[in-house]
């Protein structure tokens, strides 16, 4: 089977209208996918799927770049590129030319990995499983000639690595049955915008309690009494046995955020995800010496596998948010999940936007099955927005993500949405003097 040729899609889903997924630091995004798909001469269409998600400008330049990476796989069998499935994604990551516009960072390795998870959605799908079981399946051998050890043997190597994964292969068979039968444990930030007023997040709260949300997430980051008043307004609707986590997306210096973590303490907060810039790794370590025993959690914006092995290094963060996108697609995340245990660091990964929930329940599931065999400390964002246009959304039912079983990576979006949201001449921008952001200038809190 051949890769014969890519679609790439512009897509834009104009949430910033509703204040959905606004935080301190972006407080208009419009949920955006750079998408390919990657077609093959399969004689039923067989076709590769993958994203790389955004929050509106700026997601023409990746899907620029996606474009740039699939001329390398156009053309290619299938087999050639599944056979070393490390090697494949370290051909596009480290391919001379591109590589110079990151290296491994930014617009360049978001559209990487959008190519990298197509190719794996496509791999899945022709061994006939969802990709988690499809990685669970793979003995440590295959899981690590996946990874990329590139810079981190230091930390962790091969060796080590294959030696962690085969000791923690008992009790294996167990964990997948039980979470094809219990789910996986989520957590829920759609209660919780920056852009929603108290009244708003006062009812979102009490309909997650309801449906049998255990652990709630609140956007933080503006003004202090402000803040305080809506996170005592959460505290005060779960009761103090619901878990509270906290975000204020990168908006704070050190020592403003080692004060407003100090301030908030009193609301016993689970973790404070993302108090300062995502490239001060010094700067993460000198907050969490401060801030303890409140552990910081952070990974979205952490753009290779090199940035998490400082963190770790530096005993700098407690919870590992690795993003889907953000790093270079499955293979990177193999790494940095590799670490993490070897770390001690529970990964939960970032799943606040399209597409992610998707994703990540892969990840996830791939985490506790093969790699942690562990619990302790995990449960996985999910925001309840836009899943329906995808042909197998994540499912989650009383605060549990259910296992997903249809083959591939979850990615394939419907093409009558692909038409509708399709900036800028889909039927969801039509009409709009500046689609981008309708006109808005982003909310505010008084």
């Amino acid at each position: 089977m051949q890769i014969t040729g890519a679609d790439v899609y512009d897509v834009r889903f104009p949430t910033s209208r509703s204040a959905a997924g606004s935080d301190a630091m972006n407080r208009d995004p419009d949920y955006s996918l750079a998408y390919v798909v990657l077609h093959t001469d399969h004689p039923l269409g067989l076709a590769g799927h993958g994203f790389t998600f955004t929050i509106g400008r700026g997601n023409e330049l990746c899907a620029e770049g996606i474009r740039s990476y699939a001329r390398l796989v156009i053309g290619r069998k299938v087999e050639s590129l599944t056979r070393n499935l490390g090697a494949f994604a370290q051909s596009l990551t480290n391919e001379s030319q591109m590589r110079w516009l990151g290296p491994e960072k930014g617009v360049v390795h978001l559209a990487a990995a959008a190519v990298i998870n197509a190719v794996w959605d496509l791999y899945a799908k022709c061994e006939g499983k969802p990709l988690w079981k499809l990685l669970a399946d793979m003995d440590p051998v295959e899981l690590v000639r996946a990874a990329d050890f590139r810079y981190v043997t230091d930390f962790l190597t091969e060796a080590e690595a294959i030696e962690r994964l085969e000791r923690g292969r008992f009790g294996r068979t167990q964990r997948e049955r039980e979470m094809v039968r219990d789910g996986y444990p989520a957590y829920t930030t759609s209660a919780g915008w920056y852009g929603y007023d108290d009244e708003q997040i006062r009812m979102l709260v009490r309909d997650g309690i309801r449906a049998g949300w255990t652990h709630f997430k609140i956007k933080v980051g503006g003004d202090p009494a402000v803040d305080r008043r809506r996170v005592a307004l959460v505290r005060k609707e779960i009761g103090p046995t619901h878990v509270l986590m906290l975000d204020a997306n990168q908006v704070w210096g050190v020592d403003d955020a080692v004060r407003c973590i100090r301030d908030l303490a009193e609301f016993d907060p689970w973790w404070m995800e993302e108090p300062t810039s995502p490239d001060d790794v010094l700067g993460y370590a000198a907050i969490a010496r401060q801030v303890a025993p409140i552990p910081l959690a952070a990974g979205e914006h952490c753009h290779n596998r090199v940035m998490f092995k400082q963190l770790f290094q530096a005993n700098a963060i407690g919870f590992c948010q690795l993003d889907a996108c953000r790093l270079g697609g499955v293979n990177e995340v193999l790494t940095v999940m590799l670490m993490a245990d070897k770390a001690g660091i529970p990964v939960c990964p970032h799943a606040g936007g399209v597409g992610l929930p998707e994703y990540v329940q892969h990840l996830a599931l791939l985490d506790y099955i093969s790699v942690s065999g562990s619990l302790r400390g995990r449960t996985l964002e999910y925001v309840d927005h836009l899943h329906e246009h995808f042909v197998h959304p994540a499912v989650v039912t009383g605060g549990r993500y259910q296992v997903p079983a249809a083959p591939g990576y979850s990615a394939d979006l419907y093409p009558s949405a692909l038409a509708a949201y399709q900036y800028p001449d889909g039927e969801a921008w039509s009409g709009s003097k500046d689609p981008s952001r309708d006109g808005r200038s982003g909310p505010t809190l008084e």
